[in-house]
């Protein structure tokens, strides 16, 4: 009999501590979304399918396969995946380009006016040498109303998109928004 005593207030903690865990994954998430540094990346196409996920856009961006010779030279953790850490620069038509990257969690210099560090992973290992290696950024598939996901993979191919990204300044991006030309095609929302 004392067990049911103590079987309500342990429930409730236990749905406390979920609806806490739950609520700070969401602001984490809405403040990157408010604070976060807003960069614009171009859209590639990508060929997805899920039929059991829901209508969503699986695509890469103009930063998403590196040049080996940009990777500095750094130690990385053991075993893939490796965290890469990508400075990005704003160019002169108002899409981000990387001008640095590097292994592991920070880049040795500071960031200067106008760049942005960005965090990513790779399967490629720093000893590889290879002519080009692919970052994911966990920016790469967003979830749209239902019906929608189809024609925006078949404008991706055929029209100019850009992709408005929130970078903290730990690295971690969220999507906000996706353009075509400066038309908007779709916004996150903040929850």
């Amino acid at each position: 009999m004392n067990h049911a005593r103590w079987l309500i207030p342990i429930a409730a903690i236990v749905a406390l501590a979920q609806i806490g865990f739950l609520a700070s994954m969401i602001a984490g998430r809405a403040s990157i979304l408010r604070n976060g540094t807003e960069v614009t990346l171009a859209v590639e196409p990508v060929d997805p399918r899920d039929l059991l996920r829901g209508d969503y856009v699986t695509i890469s961006y103009n930063i998403s396969s590196l040049p080996g010779s940009i990777l500095g030279l750094s130690e990385a953790e053991e075993g893939a995946p490796y965290t890469v850490t990508v400075r990005l620069r704003r160019g002169t038509d108002g899409i981000w380009q990387a001008v640095a990257a590097q292994y592991g969690e920070a880049i040795a210099t500071p960031a200067a006016d106008g760049e942005v560090d960005i965090r990513g992973t790779t399967q490629t290992a720093p000893g590889d040498n290879l002519a080009n290696i692919r970052v994911q950024y966990g920016i790469e598939r967003f979830y749209v109303p239902e019906g929608e996901g189809r024609p925006i993979e078949e404008g991706v191919r055929e029209r100019d998109y850009t992709m408005r990204v929130a970078v903290s300044g730990g690295g971690a991006a969220q999507i906000k928004a996706l353009y075509e030309n400066d038309r908007l095609i779709f916004a996150e929302p903040l929850y």
